[in-house]
C-alpha cells in the first residue's frame, strides 16, 4: 500500500500546536499568495527596496556589542572595536549591518539586560556606524531600545520575538514607518511539534499584530529563526523546507551562521563552522531566501556570487 503525502501544514487547522507556548497561537489558515513579486511595490521603505533589488540575496553582518554572545561575546564591546568591525564588514561586502546590544544565544543561556544596559552600548556607536553609510538594522526585542536606535538613523527593527513579547514593539514600528524583520521563536524546543506548522501559525500571529499597528505589510521580512526555540533537527528541517515559508509573499532571511546545528552534523565549535554556514546559506537562497544574515561576510560574499554566475550559465 503506498504511502500518502503528508498534507502541508500551510493548508491545515493546526490543533496539534503546542497550546501552552505563549507565542505562536493564532488563526489556522494562512492564505496561499504568489511568492516573489516582480518587482518590490511602491510602498516598501527604500531601504528594503534596494536590498531586494539585488540580483543575489543581501548580506547582513553581525556586530554583537555584547559581552556573552555564542560565537563572538566580548570581542567588540568596546566602542573603537566596534565601529572598526563595522568597517571590517562593509569592506568585505555587507549590504547591511545588524547590530545587537543584548546575547540572544540561540539554544539557551542567554543573559537577560535591561534596556538602559542595552542603550549604554549602542550610544557611543550607533551614530558613527550609521555615519558610514551602509543601512544599520536595529537587533533588540524592546521596544524602548528600537524607537531609539530608529530614531537614530536605524532603517529596520530586528525583533527575534517577532512583535510578540514587548507589547510596544508593533506600534513602535508602526509610527515610525519601519521595516521589520519578524523572527520565529519559542520559550522552549519541543522535538515533539511540527515545526513548519508551528512557524506558520507563528507567523500569521505576526502578520496580524503588524496589520493592527500599522505595519505596512510589504515593509516585513520573515526569518524562521535557524537555532532559536528549535531542536538541531527542527533546523535541519526548517531549512529543508525553508520554501513552503514563500506562501507569505514576503520576503524571507535566514541566519543560519556557525549555529550548533552544524555541529550535530559535523562536529565543531562555532569558529569551524564556516563550511556548514555557508553551506545552509547557499540552499537557503535556492529556497527563496532574500537576506542572508552571517558573521563571515566576505566568504558568504563570494559564495552567493559564485553560485549565481554558475547558474545563470545553466
Amino acid at each position: 500500500m503506498g504511502r500518502r503525502a503528508k498534507p502541508s501544514p500551510f493548508s491545515l487547522v493546526f490543533p496539534y500546536l503546542d497550546s501552552h507556548a505563549p507565542t505562536a497561537q493564532s488563526d489556522p489558515v494562512v492564505k496561499t499568495v504568489s511568492q516573489h513579486a516582480v518587482a518590490p511595490p511602491a510602498e516598501i521603505h527604500p531601504v528594503l527596496r534596494a536590498l531586494l533589488s539585488r540580483p543575489t540575496p543581501a548580506v547582513m553582518g553581525v556586530l554583537n556589542v555584547t559581552p556573552d554572545s555564542f560565537s563572538d561575546g566580548g570581542q567588540f564591546l568596546e566602542p573603537d572595536k566596534a565601529l572598526a568591525q563595522a568597517k571590517r564588514l562593509i569592506a568585505d561586502g555587507a549590504d547591511i549591518i545588524d547590530i545587537g546590544a543584548e546575547s540572544t544565544r540561540p539554544y539557551g543561556g542567554a543573559q537577560p539586560v535591561s534596556a538602559d544596559m542595552e542603550l549604554r552600548r549602542l550610544q557611543p556607536l550607533l551614530a558613527e556606524i550609521v555615519a558610514l553609510g551602509v543601512p544599520v538594522s536595529i537587533d533588540s526585542m524592546k521596544a524602548e531600545v528600537v524607537a531609539w536606535a530608529l530614531d537614530q538613523g536605524a532603517a529596520i527593527a530586528n525583533d527575534v520575538w517577532g512583535l510578540q513579547r514587548d507589547g510596544a514593539m508593533a506600534g513602535t514600528i508602526g509610527a515610525r514607518k519601519a521595516a521589520v524583520i519578524v523572527m520565529h521563536n519559542r520559550d522552549r524546543a519541543d522535538p515533539g511539534i511540527d515545526i513548519m506548522a508551528d512557524i506558520a501559525a507563528f507567523f500569521t500571529r505576526s502578520l496580524d499584530i503588524a496589520a493592527r499597528a500599522g505595519i505596512i505589510r510589504e515593509n516585513i521580512v520573515l526569518d524562521p529563526g535557524i537555532g532559536f526555540g528549535k531542536t538541531q533537527e527542527q533546523s535541519l528541517i526548517v531549512l529543508a523546507q525553508l520554501s513552503e515559508l514563500n506562501v507569505f509573499g514576503l520576503p524571507l532571511l535566514v541566519g543560519a551562521s556557525r549555529k550548533v546545528f552544524i555541529a550535530s552534523v559535523s562536529p565543531s565549535e562555532p569558529q569551524q563552522r564556516l563550511g556548514g554556514s555557508i553551506a545552509a546559506h547557499l540552499l537557503a537562497a535556492q529556497r527563496g531566501a532574500r537576506i542572508i544574515r552571517t558573521h563571515d561576510v566576505a566568504e558568504t560574499v563570494q559564495a552567493l556570487r559564485v553560485a549565481a554566475a554558475i547558474e545563470d550559465r545553466q
